[in-house]
Parts: structure tokens; C-alpha cells; sequence
């Protein structure tokens, strides 16, 4: 299985540190450009395999954006590439728009519980997800992964690749930290940032 898998570039969000899970918040001008700069690196990764490649996006804006700015800097057509559910990021349910400091002012002892055990923590909200929820959605996906892939998607989603793939331990996929300027290559057993 060999996956290069992509966090969407950085959003008026991202900047602020507010939690995004499924609002459909597009690109700043910032995350344009680590889109393009990200396709520029794909594009002379996979050189002329590009063919053997499946596209595969989550469906929310700023993953779209992404996709599509990395098939142009490749050289490709923008629309050339597919959308999975199962790449939406984990949701945060209530928690989606505030940022931390502003949960801890409202609602410290969750933000506490979210502390002591991050993977398993699931926020408050009807449709509200853990982590470890989420990776039955990624789990799922991946299994589904029949050939060379190029996927855009989300911060959690990788998180719970790195947990999934026994690159990291639940805890260290939790708080580790999501690049929106690299490159994640899933080849059999290895997983590294390039």
C-alpha cells in the first residue's frame, strides 16, 4: 500500500487555533500557497506514475481547495479526483468555532477530561466524535485502498492513521503535531513525513 496523504492547507481557523472538525471553513491565502508548494513536491515524487494514481479527497471545502491545487501544480486538471465521507474530519460537535482558551473559560472540567485522555474524549454535541470513533471511519477507508493514492483530508484523520498503522502509540497520535506544509508517505510499514 503506498498512500501520500496531505492535510488541507492552513485556514482563518487553523491561524486562530479554533477547532474546525466538519465546518466547511475554505483556505487563507497562506493555505493556498502550502497546497500548491505541496503538489510542486508531489508532482516531482511521483514524476510519470502519476497514472497508476487514485485521487481521493475529503469532501469539505478546504480539502477540496487543496486537491485542487495540488493537481494544477502537477500538472493535471483540477477536477481529476474523487471525494470519500469517510474522510470528513472528526467532529467536535458544541466545541466547533471556540478555541481552547475559550473552552477552558467556559467549561474546564471537560477541557480537563479532554486533557487526561484526548484520544478517547468525546466533546459535547449530538453528533460529536473521539478519536478513537473516527478511526473506525479511517479504519474503513483504508481497507478500501486498492491501489498507488494520493488522498487530501484532515488533521484527525491522520492522527488516527499514525494509531491505526501502530506508527504511534493512541496517546502520541493525539498530541502529535499535523503539518499542513508536508507530505505524509504510508509505504506497507513505514510512515514518515517527507
Amino acid at each position: 500500500m503506498l498512500i501520500y496523504l496531505i492535510r488541507h492547507g492552513q485556514t482563518s481557523w487553523n491561524a486562530e487555533a479554533r477547532l474546525q472538525g466538519q465546518k466547511d471553513i475554505p483556505l487563507n491565502e497562506t493555505g493556498c500557497a502550502q497546497a500548491t508548494g505541496n503538489g510542486l513536491a508531489l508532482g516531482r515524487l511521483i514524476g510519470d506514475r502519476v497514472g497508476t494514481f487514485d485521487f481521493v479527497s475529503s469532501p469539505l471545502t478546504r480539502t477540496r481547495q487543496t486537491m485542487e491545487r495540488i493537481r494544477v501544480a502537477m500538472g493535471l486538471p483540477a477536477e481529476g479526483y474523487r471525494t470519500d465521507d469517510r474522510l470528513k474530519e472528526v467532529s467536535f460537535g458544541d466545541w466547533e468555532g471556540s478555541t481552547m482558551e475559550e473552552l477552558v473559560i467556559a467549561n474546564p472540567e471537560r477541557v480537563r477530561e479532554r486533557e487526561s485522555a484526548k484520544w478517547d474524549f468525546i466533546p459535547p454535541g449530538e453528533d460529536a466524535e473521539s478519536y478513537e470513533i473516527l478511526s473506525w471511519r479511517v479504519g474503513s477507508w483504508l481497507q478500501s485502498v486498492t491501489q498507488p493514492t494520493v488522498c487530501v483530508a484532515h488533521g484527525g484523520i491522520i492522527r488516527t492513521v499514525f494509531k491505526l498503522t501502530g506508527a504511534m502509540t493512541k496517546d502520541a497520535a493525539a498530541m502529535a503535531e499535523m503539518h499542513q506544509d508536508r507530505i505524509l508517505e504510508i509505504n506497507g510499514d513505514s510512515v514518515r513525513w517527507i
